[in-house]
């Protein structure tokens, strides 16, 4: 049996050097008295799971197993700034579990203390090195909305993956987002660089929404792994849905429920620059903006170029906003006459604008031209049946 001082072997799994002590707590005058000697008792060993000395995959969840006996201390340690990696023995002792992942081309070492059965201590040390990985092998999350953000009932989360994800499902497992009050929602792949997430109705008014994004070393498929862990917290405003009519030229604009005003307005001349129809969300806002018709692809006689347009707010990628539009009065309440966009006078577009947020829902209908997939913020134009199916675990 090891003295205090004696070095034993490495902690089973790497076969490299180890600084290990074994303190023997037994009295070995006493063991001729007793009939239950802890020479009877098998002495207790330490293992991990990590089986090499270097390029240890980094979406390894290190444990810690205890055999006859059970572990009293776990300290794990990764190199430079990556400090302590924290976790937890299990209530029977038999092993430590890692809360995290691990973190790339860093020197981890492993010190544990097992409670034999035999009634002595034993403490093993191991050292491992992870695989390094390049920024092109690991994909980071931006979210929105962002922390702090306050957003409109039909806010989608929004994550989008700056390296693609090809094992989305993995992925997916990793990333939550809870709410309350609590609402039933589900995950959408967009693409494999962005995936959304929605509640099956619109988000309550009043609602506090937290998405933790837990793919820090998760495994994202073809060697690329997740670079961060993400937590966001946002808070859903008010309810406002405005409805646009675009047979009457009238938009209503209701606020929890109650309507508080309709306005007069214009939208695309048909045929040539029809507005679509379907269920917009407000995704920027901007107090001025230059409009020019070339980014949109109309040239030509119907082409345009006007500076400082006021209280515009997208609702498409490919163009199409709610602004101030002075030049049209005449024609707002009785004609479509503008370029796919949808005009007011600047009193109604001040009032509008000031009391809107990023995610407040903009109902169009009058038109036979629908939103095309993935033009704007198009959550709610998807059925609860096929944007379930947009799942990776669905």
């Amino acid at each position: 049996m090891l003295s205090a001082c004696d070095n034993g072997p490495d902690l089973p799994g790497t076969g490299g050097a180890a600084d290990d002590t074994t303190g023997a707590s037994s009295d070995a005058s006493d063991s001729s008295d007793s009939g239950d000697s802890s020479e009877d008792q098998p002495a207790g060993s330490i293992s991990t799971n990590v089986k090499r000395k270097a390029d240890v995959p980094v979406d390894t969840q290190l444990t810690v197993d205890a055999t006859d006996g059970r572990l009293s201390t776990v300290d794990v340690t990764g190199s430079g700034d990556v400090g302590a990696l924290a976790g937890a023995i299990a209530g029977d002792g038999s092993q430590w579990l890692a809360d995290d992942l691990l973190e790339p081309g860093t020197t981890y070492t492993v010190k544990a203390t097992v409670s034999g059965d035999d009634g002595e201590q034993v403490t093993k040390r191991q050292k491992f090195t992870t695989q390094a990985l390049s920024l092109d092998q690991q994909t980071y999350a931006s979210v929105a909305p962002l922390p702090g953000e306050t957003v409109g009932v039909g806010m989608p989360v929004i994550v989008t993956f700056d390296v693609p994800v090809t094992d989305k499902a993995e992925m997916e497992k990793h990333m939550t987002v809870t709410s309350a009050p609590a609402q039933r929602g589900t995950w959408n792949w967009i693409s494999d660089t962005v995936v959304h997430y929605r509640p099956k109705s619109y988000w309550q008014a009043g609602t506090t929404v937290d998405v933790d994004l837990d793919v820090n070393g998760v495994n994202a498929g073809q060697g690329i792994y997740g670079q961060e862990d993400r937590e966001v917290q946002f808070a859903v405003g008010d309810e406002h849905i405005y409805k646009v009519d675009m047979k009457t030229h009238q938009m209503k604009v209701f606020s929890n429920g109650e309507l508080l005003r309709t306005l007069p307005i214009t939208t695309g001349e048909q045929p040539k620059f029809t507005t679509r129809s379907g269920i917009k969300v407000i995704m920027e806002k901007f107090d001025a903006k230059r409009m020019n018709s070339e980014t949109v692809g109309i040239t030509g006689a119907d082409a345009y170029d006007i500076d400082n347009v006021q209280w515009a707010m997208r609702v498409t990628n490919s163009g199409e906003f709610i602004h101030a539009a002075p030049w049209s009065v005449g024609s707002q309440g009785h004609a479509n006459v503008s370029h796919g966009c949808t005009g007011m006078s600047t009193d109604n577009a001040d009032w509008l604008y000031h009391m809107s947020v990023r995610g407040d829902v903009v109902d169009y209908t009058g038109t036979d031209r629908g939103i095309e997939p993935g033009n704007g913020y198009d959550d709610w134009n998807i059925s609860w049946a096929d944007y379930k199916a947009g799942s990776a675990l669905s």
